[in-house]
């Protein structure tokens, strides 16, 4: 049997090593690589303020290689995407030329969007949506991208541990992609987005952006299943950290249980979050989005407002302005 790269983490190096020697008596082969610094393609950078700075930029050059983007005199966009347009499958445009080979650039700007690049999540997974038939305006988007990655090469995450609490900021896009000249051709259109970013320490672990499996009749509705989205993603994790804690890990916390606060920007998904009873509108999501409650009950989760100037996943619903991207990036990936 052969296993993939793994990272050991413990206490002490004393204690690394007895674990090695643990797993080498059982006659496994096994090898040692020191510290981390590069761990599947992302470079891991460690610094003496006790932040770390993931990146990939071998990945980056390889992607502008392939898009022929690799010259150092190369126009570079300070946005991933244009804020002003939405790709739409565009069944009267032009076929995509097959300059370059869509499927291969989508694949590896996924692998890039959920290791350490947040930022550019909702431009790649808008353009994934029409691998299997990229018209011209998909081609024109990707370079797009290129070209933004082309002067953010060596940009990533920089994680700095802070608190030890878990913070979840979700937000949704209500029919974003509408229109109704493309409805009749492309039923996605009416679907709704999920973006979230789940957090531990202060730093980013987990991030989404992902149209709904149904299709919202509000924008209330489109919250609500956007919260119910995010904490199926932390609850395993608040579970996981509980048990870590029972079996004498020092995870930071100060109380007995893992609390996780949930942010919400629409007052009507937080009324249905906190205040149990059963609406008209709303007795359909009983059993299939209320799933989270019991964590609000015993307050293990809690539920807060955001001002939506404030909401970080508003970069993972849809193109926000650079003013926009720089903020909430920031936040996120600390640059």
């Amino acid at each position: 049997m052969y296993t993939d790269d793994s990272i050991l983490t413990g206490p002490t190096d004393k204690e690394l090593d007895e674990a090695v020697k643990a797993m080498k008596a059982t006659g496994l082969d096994l090898t040692v690589e020191g510290k981390i610094e590069d761990f599947l393609g992302v470079n891991i950078d460690r610094h003496e303020d006790g932040t770390f700075h993931m990146s990939q930029p071998r990945l980056i050059d390889q992607i502008l290689k392939e898009m022929r983007l690799n010259s150092p005199n190369v126009n570079v966009k300070q946005t991933p995407a244009l804020v002003s347009k939405i790709l739409k499958r565009g069944t009267g445009t032009e076929p995509f030329d097959g300059h370059f080979n869509y499927r291969s650039i989508i694949g590896k700007l996924n692998f890039l969007t959920s290791s350490t690049r947040p930022d550019i999540a909702y431009t790649v997974h808008q353009a994934a949506r029409f691998s299997a038939d990229p018209k011209q305006d998909h081609g024109k988007a990707v370079e797009w991208i290129c070209r933004y990655l082309a002067g953010t090469r060596d940009k990533g995450i920089i994680l700095k541990p802070q608190d030890k609490s878990f913070d979840v900021y979700c937000d949704s896009d209500f029919s974003g992609n509408w229109d109704i000249d493309e409805a009749a051709d492309d039923r996605d259109t009416a679907r709704s987005r999920s973006a979230y970013v789940i957090m531990y320490a202060g730093c980013p672990i987990v991030w989404g952006s992902k149209l709904q499996t149904l299709c919202a009749l509000s924008s209330t509705e489109a919250e609500y299943y956007c919260l119910s989205t995010s904490l199926r993603e932390v609850i395993p994790i608040m579970e996981l950290a509980k048990e870590m804690k029972e079996r004498g890990f020092d995870i930071g916390t100060t109380v007995p249980k893992v609390h996780c606060k949930v942010f919400e920007d629409n007052s009507g998904a937080l009324e249905i979050a906190t205040v149990h009873k059963v609406r008209p509108r709303t007795k359909f999501m009983n059993v299939q989005y209320h799933h989270f409650r019991h964590y609000v009950d015993t307050g293990e989760i809690t539920i807060h407002p955001i001002d939506t100037n404030d909401q970080p996943a508003d970069m993972l619903s849809k193109s926000v302005p650079i003013g926009k991207l720089i903020k909430h990036r920031m936040f996120l990936q600390r640059w």
